[in-house]
């Protein structure tokens, strides 16, 4: 789904969800109601399929989510590799559980962004960065979106 059908099919007055997804960690962001702010929430631990969905689907309900932005993993040339198909396969199992809506958002360097953040700006140490640059990297995906959105 594109942007303009995204923002038609979310309902107001509920969140959205931004994924960083990764094979063995799920980076989770969510935004305010009225879709203006991303905070980082957690990181999932991926064990399989069903437990992430039951995972995804108690936050989903906890925080009034009403669509999902998934960071996807362009390469530097604008091409999607193999991690691309993973995102895309991991969003078309989620919708078929859930059946929200759900768009990609650009993620090139998300990760980047936030470590470097986190280093120069925090100051924050090498451990305390690794538990926290998943869900950081999912709020900066999902910050993107949001302030695009503002402007459809």
């Amino acid at each position: 789904m594109d942007i303009l059908e995204f923002r038609k099919s979310v309902k107001s007055y509920k969140a959205v969800l931004g994924f960083d997804y990764g094979s063995k960690r799920l980076g989770v962001a969510v935004s305010d109601l009225l879709c203006t702010i991303a905070t980082a929430y957690k990181i999932i631990a991926r064990k399989d399929m069903e437990a992430d969905i039951k995972e995804i689907k108690k936050i989903i309900e906890e925080k009034e989510v009403g669509g999902i932005v998934y960071g996807l993993p362009l390469q530097m040339d604008g091409t999607e590799g193999e991690t691309a198909s993973q995102v895309r396969d991991f969003a078309d199992k989620i919708y078929a559980a859930t059946n929200l809506p759900f768009m990609f958002w650009d993620e090139r360097l998300s990760s980047a962004a936030m470590e470097s953040f986190l280093i120069k700006e925090v100051d924050m140490n090498r451990k305390r960065r690794k538990e926290v640059l998943d869900s950081s990297a999912a709020s900066y995906i999902l910050q993107g979106a949001l302030d695009r959105l503002k402007y459809l």
